[in-house]
C-alpha cells in the first residue's frame, strides 16, 4: 500500500502539471493511468487511501495560489478537493470488476469533475481535465462536445492506457484498438473544426487601471481604483478625438471598478458619469452595490452616456468564505479572524438574458463565473453575440492564479464560437478570437486599454445546444457501470445463497470470501 500511495501522490503532481504555468497537457493520459493502476485489486475499504494521495498532490500543488489569501485557507480547500477523489478512488476500485471498466471508470471521473465543480455552495471548478487543452489540436473538439465531453475524452485515454498495462494476450490487443479509435475520433474535430462566421463587427476597449499599493488589494486605496478606470478612458476619449485611437461602441470596465456602491456615493456616480460622459459611447461597469443591510451585490452595469444606470448583470456564482459566509448565524459566534472580513453576504444572481450594450446582446461573466458552465450556457443559448468578462484578480496578482484563469477564459471562447474581450483591474486583460487566440492582452500591474474590432456571431455550437446533457448522460453512465459492476461480480448474491445453503445443510453461515466472487488479481 505504501507503494500505491507514492505513486498516486507523484501521479497527481504530475497532473497538476497539466494546467499553468506549466501547461503540459500531455502528460493527462498518463496521471489519469496512474491513479487507475493504483487502485486496482484493493477492496473497497482501501481504495480511498491511493485515491486521497492522488487528490492532495494534485490539488496542493494546482491551488498553490490559494496561499495568498492564507496558508490556512490553500491547505483546507485542497484537502477538501482531495476527499473528491478519495471517493473516486473507491469507486474506480470496485469498477475495476467488470470488464468493460476503462468506460465506467472514465465516466466516473467526469461525474466528480462535475460533482466538486457545483456542489457544496457552487463548488470549485478548478482542476477539470478539459480545461488543460487550449494550446493543443484537443481544443478543437470544444464546439462540439464542450469542457465535459472533452474531459470524458481525456479521462477515457488515461483508463484505455492503464488497460493496455495489464491486459495479456488477446485483450492487450483489444485495448490498443479501443485507444487507437479514440485516438482516431479525437482527431475528428481537427479535420472538421468548426468555424465562427461573424455577421458584423463592433469595436470595444478593454480598460486596466492598474491597483494602488502593492496591487494585492483591491480594497487598499478603493477610490484610486476607481479614478484609474475614469483616468484610462478619460484618455482615451481624447485619443479618440486626436484620431489616435478609433471610437468604440462600448468601453468595459473590469469587478470592482468601484467597491462602493456608485448609487448611494455621490463621488464614485460623478467619476463614472464623467468618464461615460468623455466618450461618449455606455460603458460595462463593475461595481459592489448594495442589497440591503445584510446583502451586497457583485453587478455588471451597463452605463450610458444619456441615460446613465440601465440593464445589469449579477455575479451568478459568489466564491463561498471570501464573498458569503453560509450558516452565519452559527460562524459568527466563533470570531474567525479571516470571515469576520466578510461583513456582508453577496447574493448570488439568476439571470439568463445577455446583456443590451449598444444594441449588442453581450454575455457577461464576473470573475470566477467564467468557470462554471450554466451562466455562460444560458446567456449564448439566449442570442448573446460577444462574451465579456469582468474580473478583478488583484488578490491573486502575484500567483498563477491568473494564468490558469486566463486559460479558462481562452477556452469559453473556443467552446461557444465567440468573440471574448476579459477587462481585469491589473491582470490578465486581452481580447480573445473564437478560436482561443490572443490578438490582444494588457501586461500586468500597467495601466493599458485594448481597442479592437471584434467580431459578432449568432450561430450556436453544438457544445452550448447540448448544454448540461453530456453530464447527464454521464451520471448515467457511470450508474449504469455500477449495477453492472455489482451484477456481474454477484456479491450480494453469492452472499445470500451461501446462507441459504449453510441453513439448508444445518451448517454455520460460511459465507464466501470476496475474492471468489470476482475475477482472479481484481481484489487484493
Amino acid at each position: 500500500m505504501a507503494l500505491r500511495v507514492l505513486v498516486a501522490l507523484a501521479a497527481g503532481v504530475v497532473l497538476s502539471l497539466a494546467f499553468e504555468p506549466v501547461a503540459m497537457p500531455v502528460v493527462i493520459p498518463f496521471a489519469v493511468a496512474a491513479f487507475v493502476l493504483c487502485s486496482r485489486g484493493l477492496r473497497l475499504r482501501s481504495g480511498w487511501i491511493p485515491g486521497l494521495a492522488f487528490g492532495l498532490g494534485f490539488e496542493l500543488v494546482l491551488l498553490f495560489w490559494m496561499r495568498t489569501v492564507g496558508p490556512d485557507a490553500w491547505v483546507v480547500l485542497a484537502i477538501w478537493q482531495s476527499l473528491f477523489f478519495a471517493a473516486l478512488g473507491v469507486v474506480t476500485a470496485l469498477l475495476h470488476r467488470h470488464r468493460a471498466w476503462p468506460v465506467w471508470v472514465a465516466g466516473a471521473w467526469v461525474v466528480t469533475e462535475l460533482t466538486y465543480s457545483n456542489w457544496p455552495f457552487s463548488g470549485m471548478p478548478w482542476g477539470r481535465l478539459g480545461f488543460a487543452v487550449v494550446d493543443t489540436p484537443v481544443a478543437k473538439a470544444l464546439p462540439w462536445v464542450g469542457s465535459t465531453g472533452v474531459s470524458f475524452l481525456l479521462a477515457l485515454s488515461g483508463t484505455l492506457l492503464a488497460s493496455l498495462v495489464v491486459a495479456r494476450g488477446r485483450e492487450r490487443w483489444i485495448a490498443a484498438a479501443a485507444l487507437g479509435g479514440l485516438v482516431a475520433v479525437s482527431i475528428v474535430p481537427v479535420a472538421l473544426p468548426w468555424t465562427s462566421t461573424p455577421e458584423s463587427e463592433i469595436t470595444v476597449a478593454a480598460v486596466q487601471g492598474d491597483v494602488p499599493g502593492n496591487g494585492d488589494d483591491i480594497l487598499y486605496d478603493y477610490r484610486q481604483v476607481t479614478q484609474n478606470q475614469v483616468d484610462v478612458t478619460v484618455q482615451l476619449a481624447r485619443d479618440v478625438q486626436a484620431g489616435d485611437e478609433p471610437r468604440p461602441d462600448f468601453v468595459l470596465w473590469p469587478e470592482n471598478s468601484t467597491a462602493i456602491d456608485p448609487f448611494r456615493d455621490a463621488q464614485t456616480n460623478s467619476a463614472i458619469r464623467a468618464a461615460s460622459e468623455a466618450i461618449g459611447v455606455p460603458i460595462l461597469v463593475g461595481a459592489i452595490v448594495d442589497g440591503g443591510p445584510d446583502h451586497v451585490l457583485n453587478q455588471g452595469i451597463v452605463w450610458d452616456p444619456t441615460t446613465g444606470a440601465g440593464d445589469r448583470y449579477t455575479k451568478r456564482h459568489p466564491v463561498v468564505f471570501g464573498e458569503y459566509i453560509p450558516f452565519r448565524s452559527y460562524l459568527d459566534d466563533l470570531q474567525i479572524g479571516r470571515l469576520t472580513m466578510v461583513g456582508r453576504d453577496m447574493v448570488s444572481g439568476d439571470r439568463k438574458e445577455p446583456l443590451h450594450v449598444a444594441g449588442v446582446a453581450v454575455g457577461d461573466s464576473i470573475c470566477f463565473d467564467v468557470a462554471y458552465d450554466d451562466g455562460i450556457y444560458d446567456q449564448v443559448s439566449r442570442g448573446a453575440q460577444l462574451l465579456t468578462v469582468q474580473t478583478s484578480n488583484a488578490t491573486f496578482i502575484h500567483t498563477d492564479q491568473i494564468e490558469q484563469q486566463f486559460a479558462i477564459t481562452r477556452l469559453r471562447a473556443i467552446e461557444t464560437g465567440r468573440w471574448l474581450v476579459v477587462s481585469s483591474t491589473n491582470g490578465i486583460t486581452g481580447v480573445i478570437a473564437p478560436d482561443g487566440s490572443v490578438v490582444a492582452s494588457a501586461a500586468p500591474r500597467t495601466q493599458d486599454v485594448l481597442v479592437e474590432k471584434v467580431g459578432l456571431e449568432s450561430g450556436i455550437t453544438p457544445a452550448v445546444r447540448m448544454g448540461a446533457w453530456p453530464g447527464r448522460f454521464l451520471v448515467a453512465l457511470t450508474v449504469i457501470g455500477l449495477l453492472f459492476t455489482v451484477r456481474s461480480s454477484g456479491l450480494p448474491y453469492r452472499r445470500h445463497r451461501n446462507r441459504q445453503q449453510a441453513e439448508d445443510d444445518g451448517r454455520p453461515d460460511a459465507d464466501v470470501p470476496v475474492a471468489a466472487a470476482v475475477s482472479e488479481g481484481t481484489d487484493g
